[in-house]
């Protein structure tokens, strides 16, 4: 939708709208080029020895991507003795997979993520590239050969078992496994129909194909679940082509919806492939954490909720009521399917089991449970009784929260975790390392560096990898002893010559206080490289306002973080800040707004903004800007429609307007349950961004991706219905066949974005149509 506003500001004009100080001036080809030097796909070849993550391959080997001037460099260390050398060889590798491929592989380029590789008996690899597993044999000259053509069987993707051998997998709503070494296919069930399946990875904004499980240690059973969404609300999308348009239509519950995917969990034995039923009503597809059953990146097809006893014959698992204040701790036979409940738990507001991971622990051998809870404001872990149900004693105390429970040593009774704002006097956001004594509670720091410390552990808990950064210091990675911490090897450190040769200067961390002028939030801001104090810049605030995450993301350091310092290179200081509502905090902190959705965090956004300016002169107060996707594109539009005189230009990415026309779970644990009024009016109100569009005064681009699968596209065209019945002007872009993400039209986006801030904010005019270089990947 074009709007009046697409006319260009004349001199005079800007003058009046931003004031004397706005030297209204032609961009060029050039200042945009200057911009594209620190995005992503600029910076990030610049950095060498960026080491922040590594990837296990048994209990005493890891492989990781080191980088230099002459590319990737895919290493190996033995952890026993800190030594290094090849994976593989690269070159021979790259070549045999161009070949399976038919496309060509850079042997010194190697992708961060979709990339994988384990040996398997006999010498081979198994690599994983692109999504895609492959069987390479580079004993001579190198061949690899899709896997699934290899061994004569699907390609459906899955869960690995402990031993490595086996993949389970769905197919045709029902269970299968893949033996990886034979490619023996053998289906576990099937009665599995069409929306009544087994493992069934729909949570309605996801819905793939994968196979949601619970391996048993021994690998040889698994627990899961038959899932009914028979008479789940259907969400569709239409994609744009030539003739016929193509019609998806999948089941996706709405707050309030009487009928939601619905559970009844099952154990297999997959030698005998008997079936055993939990004797257990059907429960909602819940967790403790997320919203879907698999929380841990890491693990994108283990049941997160379910825990297995070491001798495979018990496991644990949690229940979850649909307003997510309520836990029920379940014990089951995996012979019987005799099902006990040891204790339940009611939280305030909703209760999360960690952040990031599901903390809880199930340990048998004692009849006991760790049991993470906020009870005392922090996310501490707290002893259970499994015969009486009750709380036996604090594991963890004091201020701060225990993110991520990583290893639980059974026979020492030792706990390893991350944690956050547990030592006085650091950024309470910088992760840091600690091991705990169950029994006594003596709890050890392991990473006493003050910075962010991001943890890869080895499976058997002797090791872990540490990469510790700062906003504004690269990461030092080292191998470390998870007895004591100290230090075994330095596995890299970051180089930056080259990124600072090219003109890269770091974030400014900064401090404002909250809407309640006690509350200290944390922030970065990008200034211009060539920064001038002498002059005024208009200020534009990055959002995301969470619950789940926040605006800054994480206070590790990063070579770009999105276009940030991109966009303050075209004349802007651009800003980041993590808003009361957004995780990593107190309980109190994070669940400042529950109930209140509309907030958005936007009182510490005005607020914060107001100290910064008045702190800083060369930020002009009366030129702000706001931008975010998703939950950022929801923010800035409600930014827009709540402060109108205080926020002049917003840019709404594929925003949540509206939490009712959202995934059940995520405004029903945000917001609680769906209220109709007698009046007609709802509980949700406070949030839905059509009721307020009529405020609107400054200049809103309103963007969506036609057939997002995530949040629906209704959610932007109730505002645009809003503002049309307004009679408010406003601009629209549809991207078609595009889902959340902006894939291929990303470039397109951020230079229309630009454009937009550089010409509505800044006054200035932006040069025509320039070429924006492909998205990294």
């Amino acid at each position: 939708m074009a709007s009046i506003r697409g006319a260009a500001c004349a001199l005079l004009v800007c003058v009046l709208a931003f004031g004397a100080s706005a030297q209204a001036r032609q961009l060029t080809d050039a200042d945009y080029a200057q911009a594209v030097k620190f995005l992503p796909q600029s910076a990030d070849p610049l950095v060498d020895h960026d080491v922040q993550r590594v990837h296990w391959l048994d209990g005493t080997h890891f492989w990781y991507i080191d980088h230099d001037a002459a590319g990737d460099h895919v290493m190996e260390m033995a952890a026993a003795t800190g030594k290094t050398a090849p994976a593989f060889d690269q070159a021979k590798l790259a070549a045999a997979l161009g070949k399976a491929r038919d496309k060509q592989v850079d042997a010194t380029k190697w992708p961060r993520y979709g990339f994988d590789f384990r040996a398997v008996p006999g010498g081979d690899l198994d690599v994983q590239f692109d999504g895609t597993w492959y069987r390479c044999d580079l004993s001579g000259v190198g061949v690899c050969t899709k896997r699934s053509a290899l061994l004569k069987t699907g390609d459906e993707p899955g869960a690995l078992s402990p031993n490595g051998k086996l993949l389970a997998f769905v197919r045709n709503w029902n269970l299968w496994v893949r033996d990886l070494a034979t490619g023996k296919e053998t289906q576990l069930t099937t009665d599995g129909v069409k929306n009544y399946g087994y493992a069934t990875q729909n949570a309605g904004w996801v819905h793939g194909d994968g196979a949601i499980v619970r391996w048993s240690p021994d690998s040889k059973k698994i627990a899961t679940y038959r899932q009914d969404q028979r008479k789940v609300g259907m969400m569709y999308t239409v994609d744009t082509r030539i003739g016929h348009p193509k019609l998806d239509a999948w089941p996706y519950p709405l707050p309030g919806d009487q009928h939601v995917f619905m559970i009844e969990p099952v154990v297999i034995d997959v030698a005998t492939r008997k079936m055993v039923r939990l004797k257990m009503p059907p429960e909602q597809r819940l967790s403790t954490l997320c919203d879907t059953l698999a929380c841990d990146e890491s693990e994108p097809y283990t049941w997160s909720d379910v825990k297995w006893a070491p001798d495979s014959k018990t496991l644990a698992f949690v229940s979850t009521s649909r307003n997510r204040q309520h836990e029920t701790f379940r014990i089951a036979n995996a012979e019987t399917g005799a099902v006990r409940t040891a204790f339940e738990f009611t939280a305030r507001d909703y209760y999360e089991s960690g952040h990031g991971r599901v903390n809880w622990q199930y340990l048998p051998k004692t009849n006991q449970a760790i049991w993470p809870s906020e009870q005392t404001n922090w996310a501490n872990l707290y002893l259970y009784d499994l015969k009486t149900g009750k709380q036996l004693r604090a594991i963890t105390t004091g201020d701060g929260n225990v993110t991520e429970v990583l290893h639980l040593d059974r026979a020492t009774h030792t706990l390893w975790f991350v944690g956050v704002g547990r030592t006085p006097g650091v950024n309470p956001y910088y992760r840091q390392f600690f091991k705990v004594d169950i029994d006594t509670g003596k709890t050890t720091l392991l990473t006493p560096e003050d910075a962010d410390h991001t943890i890869t552990m080895s499976r058997d808990g002797k090791y872990f990898v540490d990469s510790y950064s700062t906003p504004t210091t690269p990461p030092v990675t080292l191998l470390r002893s998870a007895a004591d911490g100290h230090v075994i090897a330095t596995i890299a450190k970051a180089d930056i010559s080259r990124l600072k040769a090219a003109g890269w200067v770091p974030p400014v961390p900064f401090t404002v206080k909250a809407r309640d002028g006690k509350t200290t939030l944390y922030g970065l801001m990008f200034k211009p490289t060539n920064f001038d104090p002498h002059k005024k810049y208009p200020i534009v605030d990055y959002i995301y306002p969470g619950p789940q995450t926040g605006s800054v993301f994480t206070f590790s350091w990063a070579a770009a973080r999105g276009d940030h310092q991109a966009m303050a290179e075209l004349g802007f200081i651009v800003i980041a800040i993590d808003g009361m509502g957004t995780p990593w905090r107190s309980r109190s902190f994070h669940h400042y707004w529950y109930g209140d959705m509309g907030d958005d965090t936007l009182p510490d956004q005005v607020t914060g903004i107001k100290q910064l300016a008045q702190r800083h002169p060369w930020i002009d107060i009366d030129r702000v800007g706001i931008w975010g996707h998703s939950g950022g594109g929801n923010a800035t539009a409600a930014a827009m429609f709540r402060y109108p005189d205080f926020f002049k230009v917003g840019w709404a990415e594929s925003g949540n307007h509206d939490n009712r026309n959202y995934e059940n779970d995520w405004g029903e644990k945000y917001q609680g349950l769906l209220v109709t009024n007698k009046d007609g009016t709802t509980n949700y109100d406070n949030q839905a961004n059509e009721l307020i569009a009529k405020n609107l005064k400054g200049h809103l681009m309103l963007v969506h991706g036609q057939i997002d699968d995530n949040v629906p596209i209704s959610n932007t065209y109730l505002v645009v219905q809003a503002l049309i019945r307004a009679n408010r002007n406003f601009d629209l872009l549809i991207l078609p066949n595009e889902h959340h993400g902006y894939g291929a039209d990303t470039p397109y986006v951020t230079r229309r974005r630009w454009d937009y801030f550089v010409k509505y904010l800044a006054g200035n005019t932006p040069p025509h149509e320039f070429k924006m270089p492909a998205a990294s990947k």
